[in-house]
């Protein structure tokens, strides 16, 4: 029977989802609003609405998430990811599933994002010496990225969050590699997709967004494209840089100004910055446009680099193609905002949006997820810049610092970690906490670099929506729309059941995240399995695993994140995903049928 307390938890429900849709505050603003309102409605009580923060889930998360950030500024990763893209040589079908495998199972012990991001500039670099489009080869290893996280109870999320859940119900829990059969099947299965049928789904990379992509390169990417200027006599000082438009009207940067009266070099002139007469200035661009704009403002072009040559030379200064990454700090704000060139003292040149490349207005473009921004400036800045993780760079350069001495130690952290985990006499976040805490007490990361690598948007996330799910199984809501849906699909076979649950999580996951995916119906599947008579304990791995098919569409983050490199639209994501869900979902029931058997 409906109640009145059930009657506001599906009201709250449907408050959260619709706001995760619209967007209208952020998702983690959302999760904190609910754990905020769910405790004032009375649904739960105040020690139950804090609870999911310090839950073992949440604590597992942020634990992954600083081993896996230990293991990469070793250079651990870098190490894997040359000799895997070199093994690849210039086959496109090895180049996939070299790549793809390997993020998969790299993607088992941290988070998918930072294994994609891993090998995303190795394998452009490839891509581009090989003559292959990336487009042929990042949606692969996006998506393996992603199927990877069921390799282990570690991989995901959800598959991290699928214990706590089941708790309640006193149901026996999952250990680090049950779920490893279904994970493999799933692997080996996408990788047949991409090597037998890649070819008809991937896109080609010809028409505009290989043009662009010759352009982003041809213009700018070479240091050939520097220039030495001299501002004239009796030059008007009146404008700033801004108001000369020469980015717009001559596709050139201004790099940077020598000022001899103040004896001072400026290497990211500020947009209020006025030229004088005797200036020397360096710019970025094409030939004919630097001389086009020397020509117009009377000023006299230089054989080569003097004022600047030792400043600007490859040594010492270049360019780097560097991606706003998912839940960077910076995205949905501009340049001007942050005051960028200030802060980094680097000079933005152009930024790539999917399929269209911006050379002016830079300043008030809203960065998204994904844009690719083209920066010239000084080795040491872009160290800063790395430093302050806004960015992650697809171009390697020499100011690049990795702690590779402390690599035997950060080993020795994970190892112990995985141990402790296997043992299964440790709890699990005890366990990855330890690993954690050892790359600290060793060195390998600061406490602040520690801090400054957790997602704390993903923290608050899971923190908000671990109520609900109390709340939806205490008032007896999840019982009651189970039994609903039981209704409505009659006495079906457990297989069927647990493909109507893949299919229903599937489909969730696309409008809300992955995370509140689980928590909201691993609750729901449970119950349902106890109405039919089936296994609760397969109903929750169903949701936890289908949670990952998220492919038709650039909403997963991984998906976002490598949509401006592989200058993919949302349609090429609806041809390759479409398949890929159904896919997913046929061998994910299959191999759980074949593994656990899916008897009542």
């Amino acid at each position: 029977m409906l109640t009145g307390e059930m009657i506001t938890v599906m009201a709250v429900l449907v408050a959260a989802v619709f706001l995760f849709i619209v967007e209208w505050v952020r998702v983690d603003v959302v999760a904190i609003i609910v754990m905020v309102t769910l405790p004032l409605l009375g649904l739960v009580s105040g020690d139950e609405a804090f609870m999911g923060l310090s839950s073992n889930a949440v604590i597992s998360i942020i634990a992954v998430i600083i081993i896996g950030a230990g293991l990469d500024r070793t250079g651990i990763m870098n190490k894997v990811a040359k000799p895997i893209t070199k093994l690849a040589g210039n086959s496109e079908s090895r180049l996939i599933t070299f790549v793809s495998a390997t993020v998969a199972v790299i993607s088992s012990f941290m988070q998918n994002i930072g294994a994609v991001a891993l090998f995303l500039p190795a394998t452009q670099r490839v891509c581009k010496k090989v003559n292959i489009s990336p487009s042929r080869v990042l949606i692969p290893m996006g998506f393996l990225g992603i199927i990877g996280g069921c390799l282990t109870l570690v991989g995901s999320s959800p598959l991290i969050l699928l214990n706590d859940l089941m708790a309640p119900k006193g149901l026996e829990p999952f250990g680090l590699f049950d779920v490893t059969p279904v994970g493999v099947t799933l692997v080996i299965a996408a990788l047949a997709y991409f090597i037998l049928i890649g070819r008809f789904i991937l896109p080609k990379g010809g028409g505009s967004e290989s043009k662009q992509l010759i352009d982003f390169g041809k213009i700018y990417y070479t240091a050939d494209g520097l220039y030495e200027l001299r501002v004239p006599e009796g030059f008007d000082s009146s404008k700033p840089l801004e108001e000369m438009n020469i980015r717009a009207e001559y596709l050139v940067t201004v790099v940077a100004v020598a000022k001899h009266r103040e004896e001072r070099k400026y290497f990211a002139p500020k947009r209020d910055m006025k030229l004088a007469p005797g200036d020397d200035i360096a710019v970025l661009g094409p030939e004919e446009n630097v001389k086009r704009f020397a020509q117009d403002y009377g000023m006299q072009l230089k054989e080569r680099l003097e004022t600047f040559e030792e400043e600007l030379s490859s040594s010492s200064a270049g360019l780097v193609e560097a991606i706003v990454p998912p839940r960077s700090e910076i995205e949905g704000k501009t340049l001007r905002e942050i005051h960028f060139r200030e802060k980094y003292q680097v000079n933005p040149v152009a930024i790539r949006r999917r399929d269209r490349i911006y050379y002016a207005g830079l300043s008030d473009l809203e960065l998204q997820s994904g844009d690719i921004l083209l920066l010239q400036g000084l080795w040491e800045k872009f160290a800063i810049l790395r430093d302050a993780e806004v960015m992650t760079f697809i171009t390697p350069f020499e100011a690049e610092v990795m702690k590779t001495h402390k690599a035997k130690a950060a080993l020795v952290c994970f190892g112990i970690a995985l141990v402790l985990v296997i043992s299964g006499k440790i709890k699990l976040s005890v366990a990855l906490m330890t690993g954690a805490l050892g790359m600290i007490l060793t060195g390998v990361l600061t406490i602040d670099e520690a801090y400054h690598a957790v997602d704390w948007r993903t923290v608050f996330l899971l923190g908000g929506l671990i109520p609900l799910g109390v709340a939806v199984e205490k008032t007896g809501t999840a019982a009651y729309i189970a039994n609903m849906v039981l209704d409505l699909i009659g006495d079906v076979s457990p297989v069927v059941l647990l493909t109507v649950i893949g299919i229903l999580t599937s489909i969730f996951t696309l409008v809300v995240s992955n995370v509140g995916a689980t928590v909201l119906l691993v609750p729901l599947a449970i119950n349902m399995a106890l109405g039919a008579g089936a296994d609760p304990r397969m109903a929750a791995l169903t949701v936890a695993v289908a949670a990952s098919n998220t492919f038709v569409l650039p909403t997963h983050q991984v998906n976002a994140y490598i949509m401006g490199p592989g200058g993919y639209r949302t349609v090429d994501y609806i041809k390759a995903g479409s398949v890929m869900t159904f896919l997913y979902l046929v061998v994910m029931i299959g191999a759980m049928a074949m593994f656990y058997g899916l008897s009542g």
